[in-house]
């Protein structure tokens, strides 16, 4: 094909260099690797002269086949420091060549939906977004470094090889999305690694067949989600560490990661209904070791946890456990635990008890079982009207509910001495002088606080006066007591419901 008439000399170097792919440079660029996300991007770039000005229509052109490649080579845009005028654009287009674009400042938001495109690089550029729904990229699209101040959306899109936004500012024009990639499928990778995106991230339904590495990341939006990934599927890892940061509710409520999610960054979102809102996701591994702990409310409701690894030093105030499923539990305070599912805020909820204490019978802590067992009774009588709270009372002091019979033994013991010892200062009166045998005050008081007399003293005596109102408090006290034995038997014989 000829060339295309009336390019500027910028324009002509650019032209006669695609057919080989070489770079065309037009001025030096930053490339500072310790620097905050963005910064290497231009800032100038708008006062840039002709002299290192491309129109975006001259690449367009380029890319959809405008001009051929040279034999033996691989064509290809590879801009550096350019100021790129006009708006980009190849909407439902087939793109056959890579473009690179370093360095460089763009005017106008790019256009590529749905697309079909090879690998797209704009690294440490600036430009004011990137609309991609539905594009097909046969690479991977990197734009690695760039300050964006536009949101970056990409719903529907395909990537092969990666979405790379390692050390990219994203600052929402909108004030609601910064990264918009719903549905999105990447099969080698998502990587934010130290990104600085303000409005949220966005990947209901998304696809990640490599990982989502949010290492150093920090995520803005105030008062809203920072991270909405409502069903998102993570094959191998998830990582939000090293640093990461959420001002802004982290939503992954139905998610399922086939590896690790490991969370050891920062959460502050006080203001929304969750912080980290985490219900209703399976997960095989997950490590929840926040920097400090999560600032709002941490739901893990109706979720199927294969490895929890936690720290009793970063637990949040209120804690949602309800439905929660797991199969271990590991790190510091086993013994601490009830603390732990005694956390939600709208109140008792009896299933984190009872999976606790499978679990510890399952981990061979039949103590801590019935620990986890006996304070779920306990705060269920928090719940109940004042008859039930008067008998759990009395259940729990008698017998603990039955998960501590030795309660009852003690109790009787104590009252088997005061009895003796009363009724041995002060005897009843024999009831038939002639026919009763030789007083035993502690003969006498275990009848009394037996239901049914196993020495039959309680009928052949009757004590006076100030005793006799001690022999009716034994007597009430032995049915008590036994009733609790019973009530607490039944509770723990009884098959779970």
């Amino acid at each position: 094909m000829g060339r295309t008439p009336r390019l500027t000399e910028a324009e002509r170097k650019l032209w006669n260099a695609f057919p080989t792919g070489d770079y065309v440079d037009f001025g030096p660029v930053a490339c500072d690797t310790d620097c905050p996300a963005g910064q290497n991007a231009p800032k100038d770039g708008d006062t840039w002269g002709p002299e290192r000005t491309v129109r975006a229509k001259v690449i367009a052109s380029l890319l959809l086949g405008a001009r051929d490649g040279g034999a033996g080579s691989v064509p290809a845009v590879r801009l550096r420091g350019a100021r790129i005028t006009g708006q980009l654009t190849a909407l439902g287009g087939t793109i056959q060549h890579e473009l690179v674009l370093s360095g460089c400042h763009l005017d106008e938001p790019i256009r590529l939906t749905n697309a079909t495109t090879r690998t797209i690089r704009l690294i440490d550029c600036t430009f004011p977004g990137l609309s991609g729904g539905g594009m097909r990229v046969a690479g991977h699209l990197s734009l690695s470094g760039s300050n964006i101040t536009g949101t970056v959306r990409v719903g529907r899109a395909v990537f092969e090889s990666g979405l790379w936004l390692g050390g990219t500012k994203i600052t929402s024009d909108d004030g609601t999305w910064g990264l918009y990639a719903n549905a999105a499928v990447v099969d080698s990778g998502m990587f934010l690694r130290n990104a600085d995106l303000t409005g949220g991230v966005s990947l209901v339904g998304a696809r990640l067949n490599g990982g989502l590495f949010l290492e150093g990341a920090t995520l803005r939006n105030p008062g809203k989600e920072a991270l909405t990934a409502d069903n998102m599927v993570v094959e191998d890892i998830m990582r939000c560490t090293d640093g990461f940061h959420a001002d802004g509710c982290v939503r992954v409520r139905g998610a399922r990661i086939n590896g690790t999610f490991s969370l050891n960054g920062t959460v502050h979102s006080p203001d929304t209904r969750y912080a980290l809102h985490m219900s209703h996701m399976e997960v095989r591994e997950l490590y929840l070791k926040p920097a400090e702990p999560v600032d709002g409310v941490v739901t893990l409701a109706h979720s199927k946890v294969g490895t929890l690894h936690d720290d009793p030093a970063t637990w949040p105030e209120k804690l949602r456990l309800s439905g929660l499923t797991y199969e271990r539990l590991r790190g510091a305070g086993v013994a601490r635990r009830v603390e732990w599912v005694t956390r939600d805020p709208e109140g008792f909820r009896p299933q984190p008890y009872e999976q606790l204490a499978a679990w510890y019978v399952s981990d061979g802590n039949d103590a801590l079982a019935r620990r986890a067992q006996l304070a779920k009774l306990r705060a269920r009588r928090q719940t109940q009207g004042l008859g039930g709270r008067i008998w759990g009372r009395l259940l729990d002091v008698a017998v603990g509910y039955g998960y501590r019979p030795w309660l009852a033994g003690m109790w009787f013991t104590l009252l088997l001495a005061i009895g003796t010892v009363v009724f041995g200062l002060n005897p009843p009166r024999a009831l038939k002088p002639a026919e009763s045998p030789d007083f035993n005050s502690f003969a006498y008081t275990f009848d009394l606080l037996l239901p049914l007399p196993a020495f039959g003293q309680r009928e052949l005596f009757d004590p006076g006066g100030w005793t006799q109102w001690l022999a009716y408090a034994l007597i009430v006290s032995g049915w008590i007591l036994a009733t609790a034995l019973i009530a607490g038997a039944t509770r723990i014989l009884r098959r779970p419901q």
